[in-house]
């Protein structure tokens, strides 16, 4: 039997997630987060392990790196890349070797135009952890991970999104949390797609200059 180790699973996508994989899957999950309490309603669920602690604290996350089969990075933050570096050396300690690794539009200078500009100065102070955890990850061979880049999240209840490669401009300027949940539910159900690669993730038609919640 699977197990899945989530990390930031406080985050409301991971939130998404972990529900989906309860009512569809008989996985066992670990939810990794810096306040458990935040996440109590779980601990009388038998497949899942609530585990208190920050990523960048490399016992506790080894300790719940042991018999994984996948991680979940759910984390951000201005030392994200600090945390990535963390995660990358747990991983390889614990011989666990599949990462999806939850990451921003503009990591790789991707996105094109007036909506580009807008997203560097909208998202300035993370954007440079964002893009030396994907050189990090760049230079990790032991590690299968899938990056992706969600466009500016929604809590619209819908599941409709497209993928760009990572030489492709990004298209649109908005996505919902369910529909990345949708692609992250997709991977761990089937690891094998998506392999050592980085995606885009939005919604079709949503192309402008900045999200449609500021016109």
């Amino acid at each position: 039997m699977k197990t899945i180790l989530i990390l930031g699973a406080n985050g409301a996508t991971a939130q998404i997630v972990t529900q989906r994989l309860l009512e569809e899957t008989s996985y066992n999950l670990k939810l990794y987060l810096r306040n458990s309490t935040r996440l109590s309603k779980y601990q009388t669920q038998p497949k899942i392990s609530i585990i208190d602690g920050d990523v960048q604290d490399r016992s506790t996350l080894q300790r719940a790196m042991r018999n994984v089969d996948l991680v979940y990075s759910n984390i951000g933050g201005i030392d994200l890349a600090a945390s990535t570096k963390q995660i990358l050396e747990s991983m390889k300690e614990s011989d666990c070797n599949r990462l999806l690794f939850y990451s921003a539009l503009g990591a790789l200078y991707e996105v094109p135009g007036k909506f580009g500009t807008w997203n560097e100065q909208a998202i300035a102070p993370y954007l440079p952890g964002f893009r030396e955890s994907h050189e990090l990850i760049e230079n990790e061979d032991q590690i299968n991970t899938t990056e992706f880049r969600p466009a500016w999240l929604t809590d619209k209840d819908e599941i409709n999104y497209e993928i760009t490669s990572r030489n492709e401009h990004f298209k649109g300027t908005e996505v919902s949390r369910k529909s990345v949940a949708d692609f992250v539910v997709k991977l761990i159900k089937d690891p094998t797609l998506y392999p050592n690669t980085s995606v885009g993730i939005n919604k079709p038609g949503t192309d402008g200059d900045h999200p449609s919640w500021l016109n």
